[in-house]
């Protein structure tokens, strides 16, 4: 008999600046993770805290270019370099800065592996 293998995670380290008010911005380590055999469509921004944000992939590659937003997030460009990302909820707002070359990565391994056929046995 045979039958479907989920397809593994993609999952990029990234580090991310908190943004905030304060003189200097502290730096912290996000997993970002895609898994095609939950939700294809969307990825995730994992936290240290566990707290971990689900949106759509192609509000992240937008996001790339031009100011984007899909409901409690919004992603833009900073610069040539940066990316910005802020998460809204009932508690405030969460504003991260990151290198855009790690999301570009994971985006490229993310269209990759939504491409390859499913893993028979």
């Amino acid at each position: 008999m045979s039958h479907t293998v989920e397809s593994p995670s993609v999952v990029e380290h990234a580090k991310a600046r908190i943004i905030n008010d304060a003189p200097h911005y502290r730096s912290v380590p996000v997993a970002l993770r895609y898994e095609p055999g939950g939700d294809p469509d969307a990825v995730r921004c994992v936290f240290p805290s566990g707290t971990e944000w689900a949106f759509r992939r192609e509000l992240l590659e937008a996001g790339l270019r031009a100011p984007a937003r899909g409901g409690p997030v919004a992603v833009w460009p900073c610069g040539r370099a940066q990316v910005v990302v802020e998460f809204h909820s009932p508690d405030g707002v969460s504003v991260i800065q990151f290198d855009a070359h790690p999301l570009v990565r994971f985006l490229h391994r993310t269209h990759e592996e939504a491409a390859a056929p499913a893993t028979r046995v």
